[in-house]
């Protein structure tokens, strides 16, 4: 761990320019452990051994924006998971509304900017997979009006029209309705966020886009080959582009030793009946029982540093961000537990020779100015494009 006046120091620099963090599963938690009733799981009170947030972590940890995910999980298909979606977006709303001296709802890079100015937390939403709209552009632009600023263009699964990094290839990265819904986001003003998505698909969404993408919470490819990672070539890629990849912190993606444990993992999970993403009391149970039968290999802060190294030397210092997955898996790494846990890493890297501005524009900078980005993009195309009403039949028949 690093010292103590180096985390102080992280402190103070957090409090000048705050973690914009790219994904947090909060709203799915609350989902399976209370079925959205606010009143059992009161965030305004300490949460610590039941979930990763809690508002004091999030003010301890100097979180000043989060992008809240409206995942729903990819087994849910068509009106299903278009349904759980708006459950899950009403689900932050509500957040938002029982909280507002902390949360403050932000659609623009301007109101993120001003919830921070007003010492509330920036509340954006992220949808976690192109399932989400069942293969619809009117569903896509509902989602944009009820707040959503981005959408993961696939989760673990393909969809009919996009390939995702942990699924066999079907459409060779995205098909010509995959294109149009890039290009809708963009004419909207809803980032295109490539995490989840296999490489094929990251390189077929950045030859269609006109806008920056996101990744919102993927690590390095180079530094551990997980398949839910970034290469190389596609980080490169990110400065021309304007995008931002934002490390995440799950040790299976981000320390090469937890890939296979992992698998071996999520295997006994499935064994007893449970999905490989399962964190109920039931499901933490059998893993912590496979675990004391089989140490788990443990990530650091310094691990997560390695892929935040890397990847500012393959895309810039203009181009990477944070995106912790907190809530959203079983395990984190020693030293970032928690939301509480940002001025560990910052502390780290500032140990490492980072410089200040360097990592305002990791924490805060590059998320808002992508944001703006991507505004500005469908400002101008709004002036000569109206919504697309193409549908998937359409546009990939012939291919079928």
């Amino acid at each position: 761990m690093t010292d103590v006046a180096a985390v102080e120091r992280a402190r103070a620099l957090l409090a000048e320019n705050p973690v914009l963090d790219g994904h947090n599963d909060l709203p799915w938690a609350l989902r399976e452990k209370v079925g959205y009733d606010l009143e059992r799981c009161d965030i305004a009170c300490d949460q610590s051994g039941q979930l990763h947030t809690d508002l004091a972590r999030l003010r301890a940890g100097g979180v000043g924006g989060q992008f809240w995910s409206v995942y729903v999980k990819s087994q849910f298909q068509g009106d299903m998971a278009v349904s759980a979606t708006l459950e899950q977006i009403d689900c932050v709303h509500s957040l938002i509304a029982r909280y507002p001296d902390e949360l403050q709802l932000a659609r623009t890079a301007d109101e993120a900017e001003a919830a921070r100015a007003a010492g509330k937390i920036a509340s954006l939403l992220g949808a976690e997979g192109g399932h989400s709209i069942n293969c619809s552009l009117a569903t896509l632009r509902a989602l944009y009006e009820l707040g959503v600023r981005y959408m993961t263009l696939t989760h673990n699964d393909n969809i009919p029209w996009a390939d995702s990094a942990t699924d066999e290839p079907a459409a060779n990265g995205l098909t010509a309705f995959g294109v149009e819904v890039v290009r809708e986001m963009n004419r909207m003003g809803m980032l295109v966020d490539l995490s989840h998505v296999a490489p094929s698909t990251m390189r077929d969404a950045l030859r269609a886009t006109r806008a920056p993408v996101i990744f919102s919470h993927s690590s390095s490819r180079a530094v551990c080959d997980h398949p839910r990672n970034i290469p190389d070539d596609v980080l490169a890629a990110l400065p021309s582009n304007g995008g931002v990849a934002m490390a995440t912190f799950v040790p299976k993606f981000v320390l090469p030793e937890a890939v296979e444990w992992s698998k071996a993992a999520e295997a006994a999970l499935r064994e007893r009946g449970f999905d490989a993403l399962a964190t109920s009391p039931e499901a933490k149970a059998v893993l912590e029982a496979y675990e004391e039968a089989n140490p788990r290999p443990t990530a650091t802060v310094a691990t997560v540093a390695n892929h935040l190294d890397h990847m500012r030397e393959v895309a810039g210092v203009d181009h990477i961000g944070i995106g912790g997955d907190f809530d959203g898996v079983a395990f984190t790494p020693d030293g970032l537990e928690d939301v509480a846990s940002y001025p560990n890493l910052i502390a780290e890297l500032l140990d490492r020779g980072w410089s200040e501005a360097d990592l305002a524009k990791l924490t805060w900078r590059n998320a808002v100015r992508v944001l703006r980005d991507a505004e500005s993009v469908a400002a101008n195309l709004q002036r000569t494009e109206t919504p697309s009403i193409a549908t998937i039949e359409q546009l990939d028949a012939p291919a079928r």
